[in-house]
């Protein structure tokens, strides 16, 4: 049986709320979106050797040596890729290595202010339940949501998640795809695929971390900038967006709703993502 590598990264952040209770969403003090996305890689050894080779290669180009980012001492690239921190030049050269390799980026994308309206309806309705600051209960929800509908039958899984926060969180994240196989199995009397073993590793330790970072970082451009150029170019990498707070027309007299799918038979474009819909593409 073989084995799938997959390596699960996030863009954007799950705040919600400052001191004293103060919502945050909607300044520039936080992201307007919270992503999570898992990458797919084939040939890992392949990839984990061009990184390196290409990290050396940069390492020693006399345009880049000014670069603070480039010094061993900042602990940025000269450690690892981070497309947030990457200089232009090392992005380009780091997108150029990416397309030459088989990924495959799946993603979840929650938009934080129908987030806000969620949480406030769990206060409604429960006066004990506070959202917690670490972002685990939305960021587990975004997890099940991921591998609950993505994936391959039949193989082996290895699964790394980024490290969030202080601690790796490997006995809840396993526990969440546990529970997504217990239902598939009760639901359709078989197990999907092989056993899956979870780990918790950190970037810098990391290639298919770093590929998936720069991945979802052209994703969330799109989504915080409006900026199309990273993701239209990259567009052969996504296997499927799922967009939860898309919005939907209204289909056949009833009220538009919100959930998208974007794949490769229905492309994430400016234009698709505001509202230019087909009845058969909602979620």
């Amino acid at each position: 049986m073989t084995t799938k590598h997959h390596f699960v990264d996030e863009a954007g952040d799950t705040t919600l709320f400052g001191r004293h209770g103060k919502v945050l969403v909607g300044t520039d003090q936080t992201s307007r979106f919270f992503i999570v996305g898992r990458l797919e890689v084939d040939d890992l050894p392949a990839l984990e050797a061009d990184v390196a080779a290409l990290r050396a290669q940069l390492m020693v180009d006399p345009l880049l040596q000014a670069v603070p980012s480039m010094k061993a001492e900042a602990g940025k690239t000269a450690s690892f890729f981070h497309a947030k921190d990457d200089v232009p030049e090392v992005r380009h050269a780091v997108f150029k290595l990416l397309l030459q390799h088989d990924l495959r980026l799946s993603a979840v994308v929650k938009e934080k202010h129908h987030l806000l309206a969620d949480v406030r309806g769990h206060e409604a309705a429960n006066p004990k339940y506070r959202y917690k600051a670490d972002g685990h209960e939305i960021y587990d929800d975004l997890i099940a949501r991921l591998f609950g509908r993505f994936g391959e039958f039949g193989a082996k899984r290895h699964v790394t998640f980024a490290v969030r926060g202080s601690k790796p969180r490997t006995v809840a994240l396993k526990s969440v795809l546990d529970l997504i196989d217990q239902g598939f199995e009760r639901d359709f009397g078989f197990v999907p695929h092989g056993h899956t073993t979870v780990h918790s590793s950190y970037p810098t330790k990391n290639a298919g971390l770093q590929a998936c970072d720069y991945l979802l970082w052209a994703l969330q451009r799109f989504y915080e900038r409006g900026e199309e150029r990273f993701l239209h170019a990259l567009w052969a990498k996504f296997v499927r967006v799922i967009d939860l707070d898309a919005p939907t027309p209204k289909l056949k007299g009833k009220l538009g709703q919100r959930g998208m799918e974007f794949n490769e038979k229905h492309p994430l474009t400016l234009e698709s993502r505001a509202g230019a819909w087909d009845e058969d593409r909602e979620i």
